[in-house]
């Protein structure tokens, strides 16, 4: 693998304040971002905007409304955690579906490969631009569009599960499973849109949880400790 975009979980990069940023835990990322591109990797970054808002909880605006706040805390997101790899000595860019002068440009496939030519790392925030549309959709199109080799998914949960293991203590976790056997059986790996748009454009996944040492680096590395969805 070369290319890879990486989906970051907001809440995760919250750590154990569960809203905004625990800056440690950004460090950490960007560190083990930072191995991969000395290393040749291109990496292009999608960030949840769970850590600031979440649109459909909220149940006293309009939809479409909540998603555009959602959005512009996806660009938030990608903002502080593209400045933490700028620290980390990093190059970086911030592209987005609409554009925010002096913060953002136009995302576009040939602007993202103009990107890793010049060994960036290029975020993608702003979701798909649209409402009802999730982050999670928002990784695999972008990873579709983008040619990445596999879609790696940092959640602040270690792998997918055939329940939820907050509540069922006896859930399993799978080492490997079809994204035919997510759709069939509502696995909670990402939503069914971006399911189904990763199992009609073949585009892998490996879910991991972010917490794990070196988890980024061993997922790229083919080392994994979560889930591989095969495709």
């Amino acid at each position: 693998m070369k290319r890879l975009l990486l989906k970051l979980s907001g809440e995760a990069l919250a750590g154990e304040k569960k809203t905004g940023f625990d800056e440690a835990v950004c460090i950490e990322v960007a560190k083990q971002v930072k191995t991969l591109v000395d290393e040749g990797y291109e990496i292009g970054v999608v960030i949840g905007g769970g850590n600031f808002w979440r649109g459909r909880t909220s149940k006293n605006i309009d939809r479409t409304k909540a998603d555009e706040i959602g959005m512009l805390a996806t660009v938030m997101n990608c903002i502080y955690v593209s400045e933490i790899f700028r620290s980390q000595g990093m190059m970086t860019s911030v592209l987005s579906p609409f554009e925010i002068p002096g913060i953002t440009k136009i995302f576009s496939k040939d602007r993202s490969n103009k990107y890793f030519a010049h060994n960036m790392v290029v975020f993608y925030g702003g979701g798909t631009g649209s409402p009802y549309f999730s982050t999670d959709t928002t990784a695999v199109l972008r990873a579709i569009q983008i040619d990445a080799d596999a879609l790696l998914l940092a959640k602040a949960i270690d792998g997918v599960y055939d329940d939820d293991p907050k509540s069922n203590p006896n859930a399993k976790k799978y080492d490997e499973v079809s994204i035919d056997e997510v759709i069939e059986k509502k696995l909670q790996v990402v939503d069914m849109t971006a399911s189904i748009l990763a199992m009609e454009n073949k585009m892998p996944m490996i879910v991991f949880g972010l917490n794990e040492k070196d988890s980024i680096i061993n997922a790229a590395h083919g080392i994994i400790t979560g889930t591989k969805v095969t495709v």
